[in-house]
């Protein structure tokens, strides 16, 4: 946990943020099939359903609003980065990959289901995502196909797929600074980053604007990481959800290993801090959303 100024987070937002979650909730459950064959639907909704911070959506909407964008779009972009995020997940915790047995709270897909059904539940979210952004009618062509382009870019191998690659090649090596901010940026970073240009492409932002939003989301999305690597070695499993202190077991770099628990929690007020500055350069967007997001990021405790 990275301490906040006192009163940072607007009035409204836990209200706001409650709202939202409930929409989440409710269209995932709308999109994601009960009936898929042989047990896949039930694999895909535990997977995604009934869990998580939803920050990725979260992202997407008050990036939306920002710019004063389309909300049924927006709620497609949301749903779409979250079976993404959720895949992700899946995937990751498989034996070939990290090898946990813990997610938000209870036992990991393939624990409950077979690593084989895990992969499928894994396979059917990441195509679902794009089915979600491609409707017949309702949104645009042009902005169905930027949204998909969007997403693919942050989710693939120059994104989140290749940063896992060097998260797994990187085990029981040495990473400087630099090459840590790489893997992370990748791994975590350009998905939450996808997130704020998604909610960002529902509307018709300026240059300077997108260029504001992209700084935010960058900067942000390294802080998340930086946050998650810190709460892996503060907090315990019940807390978090997940297995404390799995990447130290594994022998894997982070943050705090690189550069010590105290300079990780000033590295992510920092990054924070960037975020911020980086929506001071854009006043006319609606950002105190995004704002309370940033803050809500670095002062987390799971």
């Amino acid at each position: 946990m990275v301490d906040s100024p006192d009163n940072a987070v607007c009035a409204g937002f836990d209200a706001w943020a409650k709202g939202l979650l409930g929409r989440c909730e409710g269209l995932l459950d709308a999109w994601v099939p009960a009936d898929a064959p042989a047990g896949l639907g039930a694999a895909m909704r535990y997977a995604v359903l009934d869990g998580g911070k939803r920050l990725r959506p979260m992202l997407v909407w008050a990036a939306c609003e920002a710019v004063q964008g389309q909300q049924a779009a927006a709620d497609r972009a949301a749903v779409a980065v979250e079976l993404i995020h959720a895949y992700s997940l899946v995937h990751d915790d498989l034996p070939c990959m990290d090898n946990d047995v813990l997610r938000r709270g209870k036992p990991t897909v393939h624990v409950a289901f077979g690593e084989a059904q895990a992969m499928l539940a894994g396979d059917a979210m990441q195509a679902l995502a794009f089915e979600v952004l491609t409707p017949d009618a309702g949104i645009e062509p042009a902005l169905q196909a930027q949204l998909c382009r969007l997403l693919a870019r942050a989710s693939g191998h120059a994104g989140m797929a290749g940063g896992q690659a060097i998260d797994l090649a990187a085990v029981g090596q040495p990473l400087d600074e630099q090459a840590l901010k790489n893997m992370h940026r990748r791994k975590t970073g350009l998905l939450l980053q996808g997130s704020v240009l998604m909610g960002a492409a529902c509307g018709h932002p300026t240059p300077q604007e997108t260029q504001a939003l992209s700084t935010y989301g960058d900067a942000l999305g390294l802080a998340f990481q930086v946050v998650d690597d810190i709460l892996d070695v503060t907090q315990d499993s019940a807390t978090l959800g997940k297995t404390a202190g799995k990447d130290q077991e594994a022998n894997k770099p982070t943050y705090v290993s690189v550069l010590g628990l105290g300079p990780s929690r000033r590295y992510a007020a920092r990054l924070r801090d960037e975020a911020l500055a980086a929506l001071d350069g854009a006043p006319a967007l609606k950002s105190q959303r995004l704002r309370d997001l940033a803050f809500k990021v670095v002062s987390r405790d799971n």
